[in-house]
């Protein structure tokens, strides 16, 4: 394992023996600012072809301002098809889906260091007040996209929904769950990771990725292009606000902060690696619907944060994976090894651990959400004796989850729910004071949501599940089919319905209901509806 206090002279050695060197035009973008800081904006009135191909976003929700996104890219592709100059867009909010009664409009401008990236802080609107949007370029119009507000903080709310998704692997299947989530009755989705997959072409799947393993900026933006070049999820992001967070496979599986996971050049060396997460940490700003202050520096950025929605919900979304320590016991699903009791492993980092906790203990309403990547809860994957476990998840970082949870069982917060995805199946869990115990308190829920498409169609259930199950009482659900949950929150009831497809490996598959749960205000722990 490296050590943290090892990590600077680490870096300031690797970079004078590497000069920061990661293969032809990996940081070309990144020198675009200094390059076209002072260019006069240019006005343009033709494109090549559509600029607005990779559709709408917005995300953010205050109540008093929301993010709207797009980005000029005629040639999405092909490193967006734009010249390397500032391009000015107009834009306008309207109060209704006709656009005829615009109440805030302005021009910002598209620039080559943001890939012609639009996003725009749209200031002093009203409160849990639904908008629509669209941006002007020359003579071409974007698609409209819907928004909206947060209810005023403390504000009384009777109902939220929202929908959970992660893991859209492009080769492995179609985004059919986003045409049906678009038509869905939501006020917001949150994605909890793997948003883009960065490995290579796989012919085996029912599409292709556009490129080999992606490395250079300019690949990264070409993935995140090619995803969003999806119909259906430009209709999900068109519908609702989003509110974000990433797993691992935005920049490379299974990283951990600034140590890749592959043993290979040009990965192995810190610093090498840190240009790659610099990289893919831009290319992730330029495609969300981000408020500013995450705009990275360098291989920096910052994520976590809380969004707050009246007196029911606080969302705690946070990031497992820039600040952790390398994964014990050599990562994989394993044995325990010394390296899981290490005091000083963490999956969150000190700093955003103390801001968790400041902000459960500070939080006046009534669902405390920890929207995050991976799950909390123990899941032991060997029947009968001893045990083996995921050294990615909360479970390879005992120490993290132990003062998460002594801290949940002392301070009592209201109503403490977690959030997770990357495991590719829907899971349904009761958070434990002691896991292996089945006794012991219940401290909280979890709801850990199925892919979009990584997996490809799946099963109603597999057979290695089904055999450790009951060694996990606190497991309550299990479904390896993709798809995603929606939630439904009332001062006195969240409901969580499993949302699951027939398939995704073609463009046709049907969703149905294939469970729901509930947890009740002041009783932690999930209940089978």
């Amino acid at each position: 394992m490296v050590k943290y206090e090892n990590f600077e002279r680490l870096l300031h050695n690797s970079i004078k023996r590497r000069n920061f060197i990661i293969g032809a035009g990996a940081f070309t973008g990144l020198a675009i600012a200094s390059q076209f800081s002072h260019q006069r904006a240019i006005a343009q009135g033709r494109f090549s072809d559509n600029p607005f191909k990779l559709g709408v976003a917005s995300g953010e929700p205050y109540p008093n301002s929301v993010v709207i996104w797009t980005r000029l890219a005629p040639e999405p592709l092909n490193g967006g098809g734009m010249p390397p100059v500032n391009v000015p867009v107009r834009w306008e909010v309207s109060s209704d889906r006709n656009m005829r009664r615009i109440v805030a409009r302005g021009t910002e401008l598209a620039t080559p260091e943001l890939a012609h990236s639009v996003r725009v802080v749209v200031e002093g609107l009203q409160a849990d007040t639904w908008y629509w949007y669209r941006f002007n370029v020359g003579n071409q119009a974007s698609p409209v996209g819907r928004t909206r507000t947060a209810p005023l903080a403390g504000s009384y709310l009777g109902k939220f929904n929202f929908a959970l998704a992660s893991c859209q692997n492009y080769q492995q299947g179609y985004y059919t769950a986003y045409k049906y989530m678009a038509q869905d009755d939501l006020d917001l989705v949150v994605h909890v990771g793997d948003y883009i997959y960065e490995g290579g072409i796989n012919t085996n799947g029912p599409r292709q990725h556009n490129s080999s393993e992606i490395l250079t900026l300019e690949d990264y933006r070409n993935r995140h292009a090619l995803y969003k070049t999806d119909a259906n999820l430009q209709a999900a992001h068109a519908a609702f606000p989003w509110i974000v967070t990433w797993d691992d496979h935005e920049v490379e599986n299974n990283y951990a902060n600034f140590i890749s996971q592959v043993d290979t050049e040009p990965d192995q060396d810190p610093a090498i690696f840190l240009q790659r997460r610099a990289i893919a940490y831009q290319a992730y700003y330029e495609h969300m619907p981000l408020r500013p202050f995450s705009r990275p520096v360098g291989p920096d950025m910052q994520l976590y944060r809380r969004l707050n929605f009246g007196n029911l919900a606080t969302f705690h979304v946070l990031d497992t994976r820039q600040y952790r320590t390398d994964q014990p016991c050599g990562d994989g699903t394993k044995e325990r090894c010394p390296e899981n009791f290490d005091p000083q492993a963490t999956i969150t980092g000190k700093a955003q651990e103390d801001w968790l906790f400041q902000g459960l203990t500070s939080s006046q309403t009534r669902w405390n959400i920890l929207a995050q990547q991976v799950p909390i809860a123990q899941r032991d994957m060997k029947p009968g004796e001893g045990g083996t476990f995921s050294m990615d998840k909360w479970d390879g970082y005992l120490a993290s989850r132990d003062r998460l949870i002594a801290f949940l069982e002392q301070q009592k917060p209201s109503n403490p729910v977690s959030l997770a995805g990357d495991v590719h199946s829907h899971w349904a869990m009761n958070l434990k004071a002691d896991f292996n115990n089945p006794q012991s308190a219940t401290v909280g829920s979890e709801f850990v949501c199925s892919s979009i498409s990584s997996g490809g169609d799946g099963s109603d259930t597999t057979p290695t599940v089904e055999a450790y199950l009951p060694d996990n009482p606190h497991i309550k659900f299990f479904n390896n089919q993709r798809g995603y949950a929606r939630c439904t929150l009332t001062p006195t009831t969240w409901k969580t319905d499993y949302l699951v497809m027939s398939d995704v490996t073609t463009p046709f598959g049907r969703i149905s209901n294939r469970a729901s749960f509930i947890v009740e205000n002041g009783r932690p722990g999930v209940q089978r509806v």
